[in-house]
């Protein structure tokens, strides 16, 4: 775990309808440890509540795909496991935060975060930024962060709705907010009797989920804040594998099972003319999978944290981690790491300059030290650009490194290491904003499971290009566009990396007219390398096109109606090889605001 972060200063301003989502400055909080304008930074994406709530739509993952560069595969609808890869880079290259706390099983063999079946009742904020991060970060994050930021209430929410496959979903909420303190409280419950996750399969594989959050805060003083969050997840998901006597995939009666407590507590103090911050926090993961091979696994992260900085030009911290895993083959294993590091921004006239340097001390292996650097000119008549290049790294995970069902490598591990560059040119008036971004991403080192065993392969690269367009067509209308090429290869055997699609994107366009509100999007993706259904050989996965549109009525200021359709088409499509998606769905909800 590589931070807490925890400023949430200057979130934008939730409106309605479309108008709530139009084309203005956002600002990057956690992802780049500084408040940031994503104008003077490559790579950077924020949706907000706003857009949440205009897309509707049910899961994080779904909201992720609409992000440039961004991919997530999941092994079916309704839980099916969910990999988050950014511009080409392996799902175990991303660091996930939830409430500035990363989120990655210790436990599982890659270390990744299963997005599958978070949901976004209770998400107020998703932020992204693309390219090696080590600088802010630390290990794991070499394709780039995403972070989430759950909800801070002020008044009374609630939400349901239901619809097809038997699915139920809502949120209730509740809180306080004052100039001297704020509480706050949610529940956000989802469940689904589903489809069948493997696309030959005939037996309905459900889904039920839980997520529920408490935060507060508190000014003791003018120089003094205390604050802190708690967040209990817990699901239950059927799913669909590879039983005896073929191993083939198909129907099975297997579950997976996950329970996560997560949380932190903040100290700010105001001194010798810097914001002082002392943090800590904690996560707790048991997860089992319930099948003809059945496991389970327990993983635990802290981090202790101390940052100094002056407002959004400086800041330096010194952190402590400390995680650990006990897995089903009976290994277990704690490691440790100790980091410093700055970052710091500096505007002369028309150009921005933004670096980033950080050593980070692992327990197991060589210390390592990591920078970035990214310079933004404005260009006069509203063009800009901005240019970075950074550097990452990611140690073995603790199941690679205690070898679990696995043989020894010929050598030991050792950690990747990884450069990235990239350049963006944009453009922006009051109305419309417009971005292309070239970028190239070097892996050396990269760790892969061949032949029964975890060995560090030569190297692996992905070049491509990420366009983005933004525009207020009128005070009703709003067009967002999205799309990422990508070339992602292995260098060791010049084949494709397994699950990226050459082509992605997307298209949303947003609505408001008095009391009614939404969004209709449309996402695709070309076809792809994939693992065959036999779980071992290469395939080819299909491309797809599909299209959803949500819908609001707002009866008065305190009730709204809601109605949304998902694959309008009704088209057969997949994200993972054998693995199937929803036809087409429909659902009604209700939402109540105090």
């Amino acid at each position: 775990m590589r931070t807490l972060l925890l400023t949430t200063a200057a979130l934008a301003a939730v409106a309605t309808g479309a108008q709530a989502a139009t084309a203005v400055d956002e600002v990057i909080v956690t992802a780049a440890r500084l408040p940031t304008d994503p104008k003077v930074i490559t790579g950077a994406h924020v949706i907000d509540r706003a857009e949440i709530e205009a897309r509707n739509l049910p899961f994080a993952a779904d909201l992720l795909s609409t992000v440039p560069g961004v991919g997530v595969a999941r092994t079916g609808a309704f839980g099916g496991t969910g990999a988050i890869r950014i511009r080409g880079a392996s799902a175990d290259k991303t660091l996930v935060l939830v409430d500035g706390v990363p989120v990655g099983d210790a436990s599982d063999p890659s270390g990744t975060y299963d997005v599958g079946a978070l949901q976004t009742a209770d998400l107020e904020r998703v932020e992204v930024l693309s390219g090696p991060q080590g600088s802010l970060w630390g290990s794991e994050a070499i394709g780039g962060v995403v972070s989430f930021n759950t909800r801070a209430l002020d008044g009374l929410r609630a939400d349901l709705e239901a619809g097809s496959y038997g699915t139920v979903r809502g949120f209730a909420g509740v809180g306080r907010s004052e100039e001297v303190y704020a509480v706050s409280a949610s529940v956000a419950a989802f469940r689904a009797d589903g489809i069948s996750k493997a696309d030959t399969g005939t037996e309905k594989d459900g889904l039920e989920s839980l997520n529920a959050n408490l935060s507060g805060r508190l000014r003791v003083s003018e120089a003094v804040r205390l604050d802190g969050r708690i967040r209990y997840s817990w699901f239950d998901a059927e799913t669909d594998g590879f039983a005896p006597p073929t191993f083939a995939l198909g129907d099975t009666d297997s579950r997976a099972k996950s329970r996560t407590w997560q949380g932190f507590a903040r100290a700010t103090v105001d001194a010798f003319g810097l914001t002082h911050e002392v943090s800590i926090s904690a996560y707790d993961l048991h997860r089992r999978s319930l099948s003809s091979f059945p496991a389970s696994f327990d993983a635990d992260r802290q981090v202790l944290r101390w940052t100094a900085a002056r407002g959004d030009r400086f800041i330096a911290g010194v952190e402590r981690q400390e995680s650990g895993a006990d897995l089903s083959s009976g290994a277990s294993l704690d490691l440790s790491n100790t980091a410093v590091f700055a970052v710091g921004r500096v505007d002369a006239g028309p150009l921005t300059l933004t670096g980033s340097v950080r050593h980070d001390d692992p327990e197991a292996y060589a210390s390592k030290t990591t920078g970035r650097l990214a310079a933004a000119a404005k260009l006069g008549a509203g063009f800009t650009a901005v240019a970075s290049a950074g550097t990452g790294f990611k140690t073995p995970t603790i199941s690679q490194a205690v070898c679990d069902f696995c043989f020894a490598p010929p050598v030991p591990l050792k950690p990747e290491r990884a450069e990235g560059y990239d350049l963006r040119l944009g453009w922006a008036n009051d109305r419309i904003s417009t971005a292309v971004t070239a970028y190239r991403l070097l892996v050396r080192d990269q760790i892969a499971y061949v032949a029964s065993r975890y060995i560090n392969i030569a190297k692996t690269s992905s070049s491509g290009l990420e366009a983005e367009f933004d525009a207020q067509l009128s005070d009703s209308l709003r067009l967002k566009l999205a799309y990422a090429w990508t070339d992602a290869v292995d260098r060791s055997t010049d084949r494709s990396l397994l699950r990226v699609p050459d082509h992605s994107g997307s298209a949303a366009l947003f609505w408001s007219e008095g009391a009614w509100s939404g969004a209709v999007t449309v996402r695709g993706e070309s076809s792809q390398s994939d693992t065959a259904r036999d779980g071992f050989s290469r395939a080819r996965r299909d491309g797809f096109v599909t299209a959803d549109v949500s819908g609001a009525y707002a009866v008065n200021e305190q009730v709204s109606l809601t109605a949304r359709v998902e694959n309008l088409t009704d088209r057969r499509y997949q994200e993972v090889l054998g693995y199937r998606e929803t036809g087409l769905a429909a659902y009604v909800g209700v939402r109540f605001r105090n």
